[in-house]
């Protein structure tokens, strides 16, 4: 396929006009980090023939990095990440929410500038101090952040692949996928999101994804699109204890499943994969919002039930070459390993260029993930 031409980088920008609207609060829990192994109360329940995978890759591209300067300055809370983000490893115990008010009233300005307030009642939250952007496009591929290279320090923490996408698209499947794809070659880590739970870090250990010790699980509370971009304290203290810990030449997070308009900020991973499934329908691509727009790679899951669900899988193609500007796409069956070599291939490449498979070549690696011999699937 055809690829868009680079564009200019601009930083949280959204599509169309380029404008943005002043921010409005989230409502989120203090995220805490848990660990699989232990019993953690319940959340209340809520009520074609696929084709062969395939990428497509933009061409011309030329990636503009942030720059070091700005890393600094867009993150306040890098400094205190230990402090208020506590990690642990998975055979510990996780830590407990604390209790929030029952109601609690917020105002902020909505469309037009006009101020309103309003309450969430029985929903147990707190203010908690950060802010969402209110996008005014769908956004843009060719106007999305870039990876921050200039400056950062692959010492501190390895090249991080960032994978995010609503709940159910198979995000956990291609953690696991990808450890097994890498984990012989490279010495990986990965760290989980959930909202209350630690259901995708008992996953990845009950399928002997890594060893134990190098899977760190954490609670995000109610919001837990800001636990990967607007407060990533908890996430990248983990991250960079894990690296210090394993020498890691590459480090996977997941985030918990959430909305079409949830993505990673820069400063938390430098290569961003975002997951949808056929499930949704093959309108999805076409809905737009951050995660399909302005991740490095869109991934289209289980292509098989296309034709059980009613999606047509040539549309999706279609909307999403068109919604991506030409930003590459692969259509995959994650569980049957249809696609995963697009994906890897993909990551590897932007590792590359990235400058960090030079420094770990510096530091005589990559080396394998150490510990496999011990590892043994539970069923």
């Amino acid at each position: 396929m055809t690829g868009a031409t680079a564009g200019t980088n601009l930083p949280f920008c959204s599509a169309g006009t380029g404008t943005r609207r002043p921010p409005a609060p989230c409502l989120r829990r203090e995220a805490s980090t848990v660990q699989p192994g232990r019993e953690a109360p319940s959340p209340p329940a809520k009520k074609s023939p696929s084709p062969a995978s395939h990428a497509s890759y933009p061409s011309g591209s030329q990636q503009r990095p942030l720059s070091g300067q700005t890393l600094q300055e867009r993150t306040p809370l890098r400094h205190s990440a230990r402090r208020r983000g506590t990690t642990s490893t998975c055979q510990d115990s996780f830590s407990t929410l604390r209790e929030q008010p029952s109601m609690t009233t917020f105002s902020h300005e909505a469309g037009g500038g006009v101020p309103h307030s309003h309450s969430h009642d029985g929903f147990n939250a707190q203010e908690h101090g950060h802010s969402h952007e209110i996008l005014d496009g769908p956004g843009s591929y060719v106007g999305r952040e870039m990876p921050i290279v200039e400056g950062r320090n692959w010492s501190e923490r390895a090249f991080t692949i960032g994978i995010g996408g609503p709940v159910g698209s198979g995000k956990t499947a291609l953690m696991l996928a990808l450890c097994l794809a890498l984990r012989e070659r490279y010495s990986l880590a990965a760290v989980t999101n959930d909202i209350f739970t630690r259901e995708d870090a008992e996953f990845l250990t009950r399928h002997a994804a890594l060893p134990p010790e190098r899977i760190r699980a954490i609670e995000t509370g109610g919001c837990p699109h800001a636990a990967v971009r607007e407060d990533i304290s908890a996430n990248l203290a983990a991250l960079e204890d894990l690296h210090a810990a394993f020498s890691a030449d590459l480090l996977l997070i997941e985030s918990g499943g959430d909305n079409l308009a949830a993505n990673y900020s820069r400063e938390l991973a430098d290569f961003i994969i975002y997951v949808i499934d056929v499930s949704g329908g093959d309108k999805v691509p076409r809905k737009g919002g951050p995660g399909i727009t302005q991740s490095d790679l869109l991934v289209v899951n289980k292509t098989d039930l296309a034709d059980i669900v009613g999606a047509d899988l040539a549309v999706m193609e279609r909307d999403a070459r068109k919604m991506r500007e030409g930003g590459p796409t692969v259509f995959a069956q994650v569980k049957k390993n249809v696609g995963v070599d697009h994906i890897v291939n993909l990551m590897l490449s932007a590792w590359k260029a990235s400058g960090a498979e030079e420094e770990r070549l510096s530091q005589g690696g990559p080396r394998p993930t150490s510990g496999l011999e011990s590892l043994t699937k539970s069923t």
